[in-house]
């Protein structure tokens, strides 16, 4: 690696590795500084990759074991479980919205998403964007008196409640939604199970009340963290080319897929997602 150069793209987070193949064997060594370098950047960009989904989800593996999908099984790819469909389309060729609002992956499970390689096929010709915020700083930026308020609470997080699942599933299909992913408590100041450094763990996605509030209280508080949280110089914003492969850390970043793009366009990506450690737990046992 040490033709391999680590190029920052944004000063909250993302980084770009140039000069590596992802087809190739990785040493021991290799994998070691990118992980260093995933943990310091939050977000890494390999460009100009051209992987089989083997090759993928091989990458993948180097960095930990990966999720089978099981509590999303409607994108799940139907010969690897490891990948996950991001389209704008189903096989049907009807229109879908797909992550259209801040999230970080399976943040409804009580073991979240660790990370996500994502692996771009096909893009809008202009438009379709992915931006990221780097959730250590929200939580740090916020004022002490603000955190004091908020460290030791949890935040309900229940997939049903984004506005694209609502508004293209049927009573029958949410409720088989939260069968297979009931509403979870997470701390809302995760901390980081290998940086040690707390980071905010909320989302306008899946976050729907503060436990111990009432939603109309914890509405406002919610709005404001969110707000906080996205704020331009907290953000990255990556405009995807085919053969991009962006690695991203969902203990410590939230991110948004943009829809700015025409309806006769196609966005064709692949994601394996890593296992990450236990995490909250579900409301009802509350």
């Amino acid at each position: 690696m040490s033709d391999v150069t680590i190029r920052k793209r944004a000063s909250a987070l993302g980084a770009e590795v140039v000069g590596l193949d992802l087809r190739e064997e990785l040493t021991e060594d290799v994998v070691r500084r990118l992980r260093a370098a995933w943990l310091e950047h939050i977000v890494l960009v390999f460009r100009g990759q051209d992987l089989t989904h083997e090759q993928h989800i091989a990458f993948s593996r180097r960095f930990g074991a990966l999720d089978d999908h099981d509590s999303i099984p409607k994108f799940r790819h139907p010969d690897h479980a490891e990948i996950l469909l991001v389209t704008n389309f189903e096989n049907t060729g009807k229109r879908l919205a797909v992550g259209r609002q801040w999230h970080s992956d399976l943040s409804t499970t009580t073991r979240p998403a660790m990370g996500s390689l994502l692996y771009c096929q096909e893009a809008p010709s202009a438009g379709g964007d992915t931006m990221f915020a780097n959730m250590y700083r929200a939580w740090e930026t916020l004022t002490p008196a603000f955190r004091s308020m908020l460290e030791g609470r949890f935040a309900l997080h229940d997939m049903t409640v984004a506005k694209e699942t609502r508004s293209r599933r049927s009573a029958e299909e949410l409720a088989d939604i939260r069968r297979r992913n009931p509403p979870v408590l997470q701390p809302v100041a995760r901390v980081h199970d290998e940086t040690g450094r707390p980071a905010l763990y909320v989302a306008e996605m899946t976050s729907m009340v503060l436990e111990g509030m009432t939603e109309e209280e914890s509405a406002p508080i919610l709005r404001f963290l969110y707000e906080h949280s996205v704020v331009p110089e907290n953000v990255y914003r990556h405009r995807w080319q085919p053969g991009d492969l962006l690695m991203w850390d969902n203990r410590c970043a939230i991110h948004i897929a943009l829809g700015d793009y025409g309806d006769d366009e196609r966005r064709m990506m692949y994601r394996t997602t890593l296992l990450g450690a236990p995490s909250g737990r579900l409301a009802e046992a509350a």
